[in-house]
């Protein structure tokens, strides 16, 4: 009995051993990691931001003087456009609201268009009376309301608003030797225009921007000794380029 309780054992022992072995000869399985999904962020168009423009502008003006010397009326008119170099800075704010952004911006600049200058003249011997005008603008600011639609970093944008400027607009003339000057170089308005705006990267934009802007009429004159009257249009239009620094959303 004895021997066959141990051959019961032995036979065990072996068959768990060759189980044993055989489970260790099976091939293992590794299963590699997945690995985490990063989800970029989605750029948003909200933000303070900074910048520098430059371009061209052009005005399209119109001039209209009369004197008037003991009696004798002189007049004269002249229609004309000229163009040159714009540059200057701005500063704004915008605000994304699902695919609609709003803003608010403001910017100085100067503008070469005083060489946009005509003279009416009026001269008599007799008289002694000899004038001349100058008109353009030297410099010129905005502050406008933004609008557009954004097409991830692309925006379309609508914009207008308070136009000023100033420069070389002024009327003088000698009367028997003397010299007499009347000027009135600050104008106010309003501009109307829009762009396109794409991100290059989240804190570097550019644009390309169109504007119109009309600073009304300038009405001078002087009575004493001899009325002046120079009435003179201020509109002129702009196309430029712009790089802005966005600063991070808050």
């Amino acid at each position: 009995m004895k021997k066959v309780l141990l051959a019961g054992v032995a036979a065990a022992s072996l068959f768990a051993a060759s189980g044993a072995a055989s489970a260790a000869d099976l091939p293992s399985r590794h299963v590699q990691p997945v690995a985490p999904v990063v989800i970029a962020p989605i750029f948003t168009w909200t933000g303070f931001y900074v910048g520098v423009n430059a371009g061209y502008a052009w005005n399209n003006k119109s001039s209209n003087n009369a004197y008037v010397v003991n009696g004798v009326v002189f007049a004269g008119g002249n229609d004309g456009n000229n163009g040159g170099f714009t540059g200057g800075g701005q500063v704004g704010y915008n605000y994304q609201f699902g695919q609609f952004v709003a803003g608010l911006e403001a910017d100085i600049n100067y503008a070469d268009l005083k060489r946009s200058s005509n003279y009416a003249l009026a001269f008599d011997p007799a008289l002694g009376a000899f004038g001349g005008s100058n008109n353009g603008i030297e410099w010129f600011g905005t502050v406008r309301a933004r609008l557009g639609v954004a097409f991830d970093r692309a925006l379309v944008y609508a914009t207008g608003g308070f136009a000023y400027g100033g420069g070389g607009n002024n009327n003088g003339f000698i009367y028997q030797g003397m010299y007499f000057e009347n000027s009135n170089n600050n104008r106010t308005g309003w501009t109307v225009g829009g762009g396109v705006e794409y991100a290059i990267t989240n804190n570097i934009t550019a644009r390309v921007e169109g504007l119109y802007v009309d600073l009304g009429k300038s009405n001078k004159h002087n009575f004493v000794p001899v009325f002046h009257n120079n009435r003179q249009s201020n509109e002129f239009g702009v196309v430029r380029a712009g790089l802005n620094y966005k600063f991070d959303s808050f």
